[in-house]
This record gives structure tokens, sequence and C-alpha cells, in this order.
């Protein structure tokens, strides 16, 4: 099973230096350390940006904050069953 505070750690370091507010999530990828092919991983959960952008809506854009956009990817997942 995968440690919710853990994925939430990953993917707001992943995130956190994008230029915000952004509108999109082609403005994210720049900030990815290894582009869409970032991969965020805790127990069971794998997952590369690309696959969060394809099996969630990807937010709803804009976002002003990271944190912000963590917490709507990390709801679809749980809403999803994958957390």
């Amino acid at each position: 099973m995968a440690d919710e505070a853990d994925l939430r750690d990953q993917l707001t370091e992943a995130f956190e230096d994008a230029d915000y507010p952004v509108s999109g999530p082609m403005e994210l990828v720049p900030a990815l350390p290894n582009g869409p092919g970032t991969t965020f991983e805790s127990g069971d959960f794998s997952m590369t940006a690309m696959e969060l952008n394809s099996k969630t809506s990807g937010g709803t854009f804009p976002y002003e904050d990271v944190e912000s956009f963590v917490d709507d990817i990390i709801s679809e997942l749980k809403a999803q069953g994958e957390l």
C-alpha cells in the first residue's frame, strides 16, 4: 500500500519549482527532474508523471501554488482507488 504522506512529499518536491501560477500541465514539465518520465513510487504504487497526467484529469488549472495542485492529484488518486 502506498504511503500518502511520502507520495505527497515526492509530488511536492517534483513540482515545486514550476513557475506558478501555471495554466496547464505542459507548464509543469520543465520543473520535473526527469521530465515526463519522472517516477513517483511508494509501497506498491508506481507511476510516471506522464501516467499521472493520462490516468487523472491532471488537475483543474490554473494553479497558484504547488500545494493546491498536489492536493487535487492526491484526491483524484484516492477517488480512483490508487491510494
